[in-house]
């Protein structure tokens, strides 16, 4: 293998802060570079498999892979070497030389300096072959690419600061080779048993065979079992992991600790799985699925657009990463493999878009994820609230993505609600309606920017007066949820802050005609204020859903709500206009007196401070501040 003359190129800015935080944090747990350069290396023979299906010639005359674990004492280097597919020279400057990451600078400002909190961080965005520096100070890489001549080489080396070097080779072989040069007290990695333990544990499941020279100890004694004399070490090529695809066996004869090495391979996770599905199917469908449910959310979860996806495998022949059709898109934390005989060798995910057999999967793998969750709901409550810690805000997404499974997501949501008093999403819509009064027949919530402003919102006095629970709402999305979830079990879903306020048969008689009479003794009032707040309501009328506020402002039944206006104007979408409605408290106070007053100018300040307490405590800023505070102390000095 010749090496001709190198450039040195800068990396990028996010390679520099990656590999320096990363190196620091991660030492305690440095083991897992060999895993994640194993994992690259079998996903590398994984892509030539597939691609050689069309063009065997990409195996120029070796189609047996595998992956060789070299280690030199003398030279303190421990080399890895796969047959895979190769890079060309922009590829290596691509993979090695930049992290094309969506929110790599996002990713890089939550880092904290906290070495567990980092560590884990670094985890959920998956640090590949970076992963070598953590025991090298200087890594040396050989690789071409499959089909490509001998010529085309490619030769990179790095001590992982702020540069590195690229030139091209003469290589003979297909493939890449990484060498990595251990830095002092890394010994241990030169240690066949220590190697061999590794391998077994992180990477027992590797569908391709992992080999290493290993000592020959039977060589050391002669037919009698008597030790040699003069004996000279006799090395032998061995494989040291099972490499049988985990999804492929038993249930039963599979540990745990096995499973979760295996998420970690597929996710590059460092922290364990919440939890995972393993199912063989043979029927009008045949193929074997493993789901997992992650314990954290990656920190790039809200972008829709980043690949996302199952690893698709044919008849145990790996086809893609990523294959995002066979889950939708508010499922997209679950990370798996899906292995299907129904489908061609040679699809592609053109083929994927319209298949009705990826349809068929897609409906069945949906099923077993939610079914996953509703057992964890009921069996673990305590584990499900924290995968809804978690991912809980992507699910709120499902009710509009999937009409088929809207019931049964509906029924995975949890919320705050009235009756814990708590900020905590964690009260079910079946727990709200196995506590829903005699006569209700409605599931109450209100939606506001934050937990304290709905908590607090004047809309829940009645509803508080006569012990009616209402959920609390305050994530960005759930106003826009609650667009497409009308109803559940039967139930219809009320936003308190809407409409006219009818509490049907939680009402009684008596009541109702109270209202009725108030009404009337108030029109006056109501078109007064109506009339001078023409250019900011469109309607005044009295309310019987305030106790202790004097005013709130209440949207149209059909209008779109305080919360997604706000959302839409802040996306620079244009909004519908629609005046809120202003209903006052005829039993306050403010409101009595206002009624009372015969001074035009008085009259005139007490319906705009009563107007922007309204706005206040609804959430929603003021015009004009300065004048209300003035408005507010005019009215405190005529106390005195």
């Amino acid at each position: 293998m010749s090496q001709a003359t190198t450039e040195k190129r800068e990396f990028q800015t996010e390679v520099k802060q990656l590999l320096h935080l990363m190196v620091h944090s991660l030492y305690s747990n440095k083991e897992i570079f060999l895993r994640e350069l194993i994992s690259n290396a079998s996903d590398a023979s994984d892509k030539l498999s597939f691609l050689a299906l069309n063009d065997d010639g990409l195996y120029e005359g070796d189609g047996e892979l595998n992956i060789r674990i070299d280690f030199d004492k003398k030279k303190k280097t421990l080399t890895l070497i796969d047959k895979g597919i190769g890079m060309s020279k922009d590829e290596v400057v691509s993979n090695l030389g930049t992290i094309a990451k969506s929110g790599t600078a996002e990713f890089l400002k939550n880092m904290s300096g906290d070495q567990k909190k980092d560590a884990r961080l670094i985890g959920q965005f998956g640090v590949g072959f970076y992963s070598a520096f953590i025991v090298a100070d200087r890594v040396e890489v050989f690789t071409r690419k499959a089909g490509t001549p001998v010529e085309q080489g490619v030769y990179w080396s790095s001590e992982g600061a702020g540069e590195f070097d690229l030139g091209d080779i003469e290589r003979p072989t297909r493939g890449t080779e990484i060498v990595l040069h251990l830095k002092k007290g890394e010994e241990e990695f030169l240690d066949e048993w220590r190697l061999k333990n590794l391998v077994r544990k992180y990477s027992d499941h590797i569908s391709i065979p992992v080999m290493m020279e290993v000592e020959d100890h039977s060589a050391k004694y002669d037919d009698e079992g008597k030790e040699k004399e003069n004996h000279k070490p006799v090395f032998k090529l061995e494989q040291i992991n099972s490499a049988t695809a985990l999804w492929t066996r038993n249930k039963s004869d599979i540990k745990d600790e096995e499973y979760q090495e295996f998420y970690k391979h597929i996710s590059h996770d460092f922290a364990d799985a919440m939890t995972w599905s393993h199912n063989r199917v043979e029927g009008k469908l045949d193929y074997t699925s493993l789901l997992f449910l992650p314990a954290k959310a990656p920190f790039d979860m809200w972008n829709r657009d980043q690949q996302r996806g199952l690893k698709l495998y044919v008849q145990r022949v790996f086809i893609m990463d990523d294959a995002e059709q066979f889950l939708p898109t508010y499922l997209r934390f679950i990370k798996g493999v899906v292995d299907s005989n129904d489908l061609s060798l040679n699809v592609s995910r053109e083929i994927l878009q319209s298949n009705k057999t990826v349809d068929a999967l897609k409906t069945a793998l949906t099923k077993r994820v939610l079914d996953m969750l509703e057992k964890m709901a009921k069996k673990k409550p305590e584990d499900y609230q924290k995968f809804w810690d978690e991912f809980g805000q992507v699910l709120k997404e499902g009710p509009a993505e999937d009409f088929t499974n809207k019931e049964k997501v509906a029924g995975l949501m949890r919320f705050a609600s009235t009756h814990t008093g708590e900020a905590t999403q964690n009260v079910s819509l079946a727990d709200y309606i196995g506590r829903m009064k005699e006569g209700q027949k409605d599931i109450y919530y209100v939606a506001a920017d934050s937990h304290n402003t709905a908590a607090g919102s004047p809309h829940l006095e009645v509803f508080r007066k006569k012990g009616i629970e209402v959920l609390l709402l305050s994530d960005r999305i759930d106003e826009w949820l609650m667009g497409h979830l009308s109803e559940f079990d039967g139930k219809h879903l009320k936003d308190v802050g809407k409409g006219q306020l009818d509490l049907g048969d939680l009402e009684d008689e008596e009541e109702k005609k109270k209202h009725e009479e108030t009404d009337k003794a108030f029109e006056s009032l109501t078109s007064q204020i109506a009339k001078e707040l023409e250019e900011d309501v469109k309607e005044v009328r009295t309310t019987h859903r305030l106790t202790d506020s004097p005013a709130c402002l209440v949207v149209g039944e059909y209008d779109m709500g305080a919360q997604m206006r706000k959302i839409m104007e802040a996306a620079g979408q244009k909004v519908p206009d629609a005046k809120p409605i202003l209903e006052i408290n005829p039993e306050h106070p403010l409101v009595q007196r206002l009624n009372n007053e015969t001074n035009d100018d008085r009259t005139k300040e007490l319906i705009a401070v009563i107007y922007e307490q309204a706005r206040l405590a609804g959430g929603d800023g003021l015009k004009d501040p300065a004048a209300y505070v003035k408005r507010i102390n005019k009215l405190l000095m005529e106390l005195n």
